[in-house]
């Protein structure tokens, strides 16, 4: 009986009494529709995929932009340091 109710949930049943609300229908890379009668396989929680090959695909798309976002902050970083730099530098005192 548990594989019958974890099968509704996922393929078509109605949550907490929202009619029509599906859940997890269709693959969240290439947006094809999952089948009753094959494997799901799932990343990031609650985000199904089709296939090993399209979850495989968004966790190397999720480490590229993981790895872009870490090189920003870090130019980031270094140009607010050599800014701050140079504020100090132009800084100057005046002697009364």
């Amino acid at each position: 009986m548990a594989a019958s109710v974890a099968c509704s949930f996922f393929f078509g049943a109605e949550l907490l009494g929202e009619a029509g609300m599906l859940a997890m229908d269709a693959c969240a890379l290439c947006a094809k529709q999952l089948a009753r009668d094959r494997d799901v396989f799932m990343y990031r929680g609650d985000t199904p995929y089709c296939s090993e090959e399209c979850r495989h695909e968004q966790m190397h798309l999720d480490a590229v932009c993981a790895k872009q976002a870490a090189r920003r902050q870090q130019r980031f970083s270094a140009e607010t340091e050599s800014h701050r730099v140079q504020r100090q530098s132009r800084k100057v005192s005046v002697a009364s």
